[in-house]
């Protein structure tokens, strides 16, 4: 009995030691929720968390993935909870500063003096509110005209030369004359059709109209520029340039069949790059050298330039109570070295400056030096005007295309919609 006491008393005066070790070095866990799904893409994640926690060995990120219609619908719960991350996706506009006013946001300013001198001026001004840094950008992207020069020769049209949306409607009319699909489009996750009414506002009314509706200015959005655009999308409407069936489709379908060469335009952003040739039969999609890429036409006698663009500054955010480490974390995953590492596999069109060199893909390039010159980069309609107006956007410009709304109807349902946000 004295035997097994004496190693009672030693087994229990190790255990202490070892909990009292384990605690003096445990580590400190960043957590990092996306929605990130391409492979490549995660391969540097995982490669730059690596080189990361060898130089902070007190420090372990997880990365942590959410599906994107899954986390849209869980975040808000999610941030009000126990489980809550230290950093997650964020596409910036309304939604985020919903959050930030409603204080289920950090502000990281004092942690991180690194992220204001590596990266944009413009990116970062897009996560701070009020002078309190909530966020920082990961990524800038803009929508454009994807196009299939193969096809548009069989129909004898030449893309590089359409200037304005007469000529875009005019060239729709030639695809259909030579028995092709003019347009592919994910009519029924709705996001995809807010781009065609989104930047017909944009070149209808230029970034005066659509800061002074912002500013609650005249008639808003339901103002000359908007019920314009209705307008015009009606026109384009009326063409009847989509897939048969368009209105079931999702944005994957549009993409595989753009991707199969069934269809001969694609309005979507630069990521649609990768995903139409992942979503293609071949697993190939269009082919450079059949691949074409323009900016969306200018409208005769808008107020909009035609270098305007659309397109997001996504990031990540960091959550009420996320650590100070999240912040460290989070230089090292946004400085120039790992940007160019993501630019490099043409995945991203990268915020850190200098890290644009690494672009080797000459669309990314092109996309890329297109945003730097515009005067006006406008984030995503239904994100920079928060969920409740941003749905209103989404449900008008695909009512619009089905004759559900008129014109004027449609920018009236915004700008009440505005008004009662």
């Amino acid at each position: 009995m004295l035997r097994n006491h004496k190693l009672s008393k030693v087994f229990s005066a190790t255990a202490i030691s070892l909990f009292l070790s384990s605690t003096a070095f445990a580590d400190t866990t960043v957590r990092m929720m996306h929605i990130e799904t391409d492979p490549n893409v995660l391969g540097v994640w995982n490669e730059i968390a690596k080189d990361f926690e060898a130089k902070n060995p007190d420090i372990k990120v997880n990365l942590e993935f959410l599906e994107n219609e899954a986390f849209k619908a869980k975040l808000p719960t999610l941030l009000q909870s126990q489980q809550k991350p230290d950093l997650f996706y964020s596409w910036g506009g309304g939604n985020f500063q919903v959050r930030a006013e409603s204080g289920l946001l950090e502000d990281m300013e004092g942690y991180s003096a690194t992220l204001n001198q590596e990266l944009s001026a413009a990116g970062m001004n897009a996560f701070k509110i009020d002078g309190k840094q909530y966020g920082a950008p990961y990524m800038v992207s803009q929508v454009g005209f994807w196009y299939n020069k193969k096809l548009f020769k069989q129909a004898g049209i030449d893309g590089e030369s359409i200037q304005t949306w007469d000529e875009f409607l005019a060239a729709i009319e030639k695809l259909k004359a030579a028995g092709i699909t003019p347009i592919a489009v994910g009519g029924a996750d709705k996001w995809p059709m807010h781009f065609y009414w989104s930047y017909l506002v944009m070149r209808a009314g230029g970034q005066e109209a659509f800061a002074a509706a912002m500013q609650d200015q005249g008639d808003g959005f339901a103002g000359e520029a908007f019920v314009r655009a209705g307008e015009e999308l009606k026109r384009l409407a009326a063409l009847e340039p989509f897939q048969p069936g368009f209105m079931a489709a999702g944005y994957g379908e549009s993409a595989g069949l753009f991707g199969d060469y069934k269809a001969a335009i694609h309005l979507m952003g630069d990521w649609d790059y990768n995903f139409q040739a992942q979503q293609a039969v071949d697993k190939k999609g269009v082919v450079d050298s059949d691949l074409g890429f323009m900016n969306f036409p200018v409208l005769k006698g808008g107020a909009g330039a035609g270098s305007d663009t659309l397109g997001g500054i996504n990031g990540f955010a960091f959550a009420k109570g996320a650590k100070p480490e999240a912040a460290k974390w989070l230089e090292f995953f946004l400085n120039e070295n790992s940007q160019t590492k993501l630019a490099k596999i043409d995945q991203i069109i990268p915020v850190a400056k200098g890290a644009d060199k690494g672009l080797q893909n000459p669309f990314k390039q092109k996309i890329s030096q297109t945003i730097s010159s515009a005067q006006w980069h406008q984030v995503f309609f239904d994100q920079a005007l928060g969920a409740d107006v941003g749905g209103v956007v989404n449900d008008i410009s695909v009512g619009i295309v089905n004759g559900d709304v008129s014109p004027k109807e449609a920018a009236e349902q915004v700008q009440e919609a505005w008004e009662m946000r």
